[in-house]
């Protein structure tokens, strides 16, 4: 983080003899590192070249959390825990993740709408970046959920159109369609955010589960080959460590050199979010990461039963959410490399 120092007033105590033939000299100064947060720091990204960049250009790699589905954990996201990720973590960012089935948008879309505004306002406020996941998994199309997409993504992109902070992603994870008709999807919900808010960086969901297609038995190159003609768009890619090792990282690390890419979800487990951590592999990823700049949020900021949730069960919304006493081995893990420059 880069910081910003200010001059501590010096305070001469009351009746203190100075001689006459002596001129008062001030108190030595002292001076205190504060840090500055990722939105005072980076201000409105865009996308320049592969990178992610700031307002200055350079090229920036945010890393935070993604929350579970809002339907069910939303009690882990309040204020206590979003102070906590970021005093605690030094988080720049979080990924609010509205399931659109799964008993999420669809059952109440004026409710959840006005959450995700909510946590918004939340995030952005304690300086971090919120990151819109329009959490599409099953069914796999997002063109079946398009017109419902669309309305969302207005009513979002109208309220938060002169915040900084906000960033797109327009579909978790599409699967079991082709390229060409999540391309047509992404060219159908760009328009709608642009027309509210032009500057934003808008995330793109990929083949096979946001994998760019490896999951599924492609490749990068379809979508490398066949890009969405739009600015300051990048390609979402999920992984998770104990799943998508070597030749997953090499696919990938290929891949960054072409387009710019964001992983808006992974995990240090299986793919399932569950099971045996494997934090061997899971350095790899996130070294690859670090040497191309990648931004990422990791799986998941709540108390769930499994091995990728970062909170033992019963913590939220109560608990201890600064430290590492509430965390899982997961969670500790993440907190490092967050906290790592």
């Amino acid at each position: 983080m880069v910081a910003a120092a200010f001059v501590a007033a010096a305070l001469v105590p009351s009746g203190f003899a100075v001689a006459d033939n002596l001129q008062d000299t001030a108190a030595p100064q002292e001076t205190e590192e504060v840090a500055q947060s990722a939105i005072e720091q980076h201000g409105q990204l865009s996308v320049c070249g592969v990178n992610l960049c700031g307002e200055a250009g350079d090229p920036v790699q945010l890393k935070g959390m993604s929350t579970h589905g809002l339907q069910w954990y939303s009690d882990c996201v309040n204020d206590a825990s979003l102070d906590a990720l970021q005093q605690d973590w030094s988080s720049d960012i979080v990924r609010l993740s509205l399931y659109v089935q799964e008993e999420g948008y669809e059952a109440d879309p004026a409710g959840y709408t006005a959450k995700v505004s909510e946590l918004i306002d939340s995030v952005t406020a304690r300086g971090m970046y919120a990151l819109v996941d329009w959490h599409i998994l099953t069914p796999g199309d997002p063109n079946v959920n398009l017109e419902a997409a669309k309305t969302f993504f207005t009513e979002i992109a109208s309220a938060h159109a002169d915040n900084p902070g906000v960033i797109y992603e327009t579909a978790n994870e599409p699967n079991g369609v082709a390229w060409s008709d999540i391309k047509s999807y992404h060219e159908q919900i760009i328009p709608v955010i642009r027309e509210q808010d032009p500057d934003s960086v808008v995330i793109l969901g990929t083949p096979g589960y946001s994998s760019l297609g490896l999951s599924e038995g492609s490749d990068p190159s379809e979508v490398i080959d066949d890009q969405v003609d739009a600015e300051n768009v990048m390609y979402a890619f999920h992984f998770y460590a104990a799943s998508h090792r070597e030749d997953y990282i090499a696919a990938v690390s290929a891949a960054a050199e072409e387009i710019p890419l964001f992983a808006t979800e992974w995990g240090t487990q299986t793919y399932t979010g569950d099971g045996e951590n494997d934090f061997e592999m899971s350095q790899q990823w996130t070294d690859m990461m670090a040497e191309h700049q990648i931004s990422w949020t990791n799986w998941n900021f709540s108390d769930d039963m499994r091995s990728g949730a970062v909170f033992k069960e019963g913590t939220c919304p109560s608990g201890e959410f600064t430290g590492t006493s509430s965390l899982k081995p997961a969670g500790e893990w993440i907190r490092e490399q967050i906290l790592a420059e």
